[in-house]
């Protein structure tokens, strides 16, 4: 039986989330998002937003229909719409991601534009013989292309970076490279940032993804295999999309750079379909920061919950923060009350988040708690020598069902969900989804025996090989491998501080 102290930690932890939430639904209800929230923790809803039990899984907002999901436009108001018509390439870590925007752009033939929460204009898009940096690429384009560089303002109180400082001396770099014109956005929230991680050339080839342009606090340059090396490791994902989608991811970065410089863009044409994918482009904006949508935005929020919602059989979710007790709500309900036999949920997480520690154990003892049926597994990727740093786990991802996917730059914490710039794309094409996740798998769990049923795989490698590593943890014996059960969490882990530091910070 829980101590005294245990439960009053519980109760006051509860009490700060229940105040945190209250506080999300008026700020969204005043800006006419409220039906983000309405959504029942347990339950699916239907294609009208309504809330509805019994029913199969949902893609968006709607029911799938014919086995396979359909994707609508969300029944919240404000947001892109769905479009197909889209060819999509997924890439996983920077080697290849970098080397696929460093090749778009060197090709571009009218713009290029990028939008950052910090870039670098020495940062090498590719390693070894005939590397490549960053103001390299740009020259060659700006031959060519008018390029444009937005990056955030820098934290204006200087105890994290980047700093003011940091953020004018890349502008400066940038801004010296022939043919380029670089922006500093500072509508912001104070503690807040413009986080989005965006390439777009020549409006027709976007990047959307959680990888920036830069080395500062750490390399972003990272192989699969994500080998020892003198600093910290970085798992991160983005996607290169192509067609209709891109045009509304264009909209995007002109609308910010219009208000932020005043030089307005011309409106960006609509690519022709050149693939079969439905895709949306999703993102948040807080309210009150830009003319361009004083209401603001928070379709990722709005995507997150319903996609959650509607799990029948698999969560994996990858990120860097999971402090919004919006998302753990649902996550919480789905372990509690488990929508079906084979459920089970993934929650990679670094062991060691740049901020922030406390605050997601805060959240994930909730989860602990609620996991009655061992369907639970919280993960990390630990270091592989003992002099070694490891690896950072940057990516957001999510993934249900093998019927959803997003990737971008968005965290699952109010920061991101509420107060930053963000962006994100969505997908519903099974087949993509699965493979996506059969991708990552494969990485994490050293092995291409990925093939076959999710909890299978769950139970014989996820849990076996993440457990027996944290036992040897324990028992301060040498890794046998990279996966690694998150050590410290336990149902009696600071629900308080967890609550408490999500109010100040990100509410």
């Amino acid at each position: 039986m829980a101590s005294l102290g245990v439960r009053a930690d519980e109760a006051v932890g509860r009490l700060i989330e229940s105040l945190i939430r209250d506080h999300h639904r008026r700020r969204l209800a005043r800006q006419g998002w409220s039906a983000v929230l309405d959504t029942t923790p347990g339950g699916a809803v239907d294609d009208a937003g309504t809330p509805v039990r019994g029913g199969g899984p949902v893609m968006g907002g709607s029911r799938v229909r014919g086995g396979g999901p359909v994707m609508r436009d969300s029944p919240v108001r404000g947001g892109s719409p769905v479009r197909g018509g889209n060819s999509v390439e997924v890439l996983v870590d920077g080697r290849g991601a970098f080397a696929a925007m460093l090749r778009v752009i060197e090709r571009a033939q009218r713009t290029v534009h990028i939008a950052g929460w910090h870039a670098t204009p020495d940062f090498a898009m590719t390693r070894g013989d005939g590397s490549t940096t960053v103001a390299a690429a740009l020259r060659t384009a700006a031959e060519r292309a008018q390029v444009r560089v937005l990056l955030w303002g820098g934290a204006q109180v200087p105890v994290i970076r980047p700093t003011r400082s940091d953020a004018r001396r890349a502008r400066d770099g940038f801004a010296s490279i022939p043919g380029v014109r670089a922006a500093l956005d500072e509508h912001e929230y104070l503690q807040h940032c413009h986080h989005e991680k965006l390439v777009i050339v020549d409006d027709r080839v976007a990047f959307v993804g959680g990888l920036d342009l830069t080395d500062l606090t750490n390399d972003r340059w990272d192989t699969t295999g994500h080998q020892p090396r003198p600093h910290l490791g970085w798992h991160d994902a983005a996607v290169r999309v192509e067609g209709p989608v891109v045009g509304d991811v264009a909209a995007h970065f002109a609308a910010r750079w219009t208000e932020v410089t005043s030089e307005a863009l011309p409106a960006p044409e609509m690519p022709t379909p050149t693939g079969t994918q439905e895709v949306r482009f999703v993102r948040t904006v807080p309210e009150k920061i830009y003319d361009f949508l004083p209401g603001g935005e928070f379709s990722i929020l709005a995507e997150y919950r319903r996609a959650l919602a509607s799990a029948r059989q698999l969560v994996y979710l990858e990120n860097q923060f999971l402090w919004a007790p919006e998302i753990v709500d649902i996550l919480e309900d789905k372990l509690l009350r488990p929508p079906s036999p084979d459920f089970r949920m993934i929650l990679l997480l670094p062991s060691n988040p740049s901020s922030g520690r406390d605050t997601t154990l805060g959240q994930l003892s909730r989860l602990v708690q609620a996991d009655r049926g061992r369907r639970l597994l919280p993960a990390t990727l630990q270091p592989m020598a003992g002099d070694s740093p490891g690896t950072y786990v940057h990516a957001k991802v999510g993934i249900v069902d093998d019927h959803c996917l997003t990737i971008g730059s968005a965290n699952l914490n109010a920061h991101s969900l509420f107060n930053d710039t963000e962006a994100n794309l969505v997908f519903g094409d099974p087949e993509l989804v699965r493979r996506t996740r059969r991708q990552l798998w494969s990485e994490h769990l050293g092995t291409d025996d990925v093939e076959g049923d999710p909890a299978r795989l769950f139970d014989e490698q996820w849990v076996r090989i993440a457990s027996e590593q944290l036992a040897r943890r324990h028992d301060r014996l040498p890794p046998t491998h990279r996966l690694c059960r998150l050590d410290d969490v336990s149902a009696r882990r600071d629900l308080v501080l967890g609550g408490l530091l999500g109010l100040l910070v990100d509410g």
